[in-house]
């Protein structure tokens, strides 16, 4: 089963990720904000170290950019009740230790693999 995070265990795990400098297996993955995956990077070379998905919580499709920014901004906030976060996973390289977040956007003909390095300044 995967472990459910919270805020306080996402800043400490954040907070061991900012240590850890970027290796050959997770290098093309320089990515502070979201990201489609590379259609040839093999997403098990980051294992699920746990999720921010919640069963229990309402459904939630709203963004949260207070200061202007939108999805695709390196800067928006990372607030893990609203999407994408809500619906995001917590990766790190089996490697280096670098984390990520990462979810699957599912359009209507689509899947689009997305994924956003984990910078602990933003969480709010």
């Amino acid at each position: 089963m995967i472990t459910k995070l919270n805020k306080d265990q996402l800043r400490e795990i954040a907070k061991a990720s900012k240590a850890a400098t970027a290796c050959a297996e997770c290098s093309t993955l320089s990515c502070p904000g979201w990201v489609s995956v590379p259609g040839y990077y093999d997403l098990s070379k980051l294992q699920i170290v746990g999720t921010l998905k919640s069963d229990e919580a309402a459904e939630c499709w709203d963004e949260y950019h207070p200061a202007g920014t939108h999805l695709w901004s390196e800067l928006a906030p990372i607030a893990i009740e609203h999407h994408p976060y809500n619906r995001s996973d917590v990766r790190e390289c089996s490697s280096c230790k670098r984390t990520f977040l990462h979810y699957t956007e599912y359009g209507g003909y689509y899947l689009d693999e997305r994924i956003r390095e984990l910078n602990g300044e933003l969480i709010v």
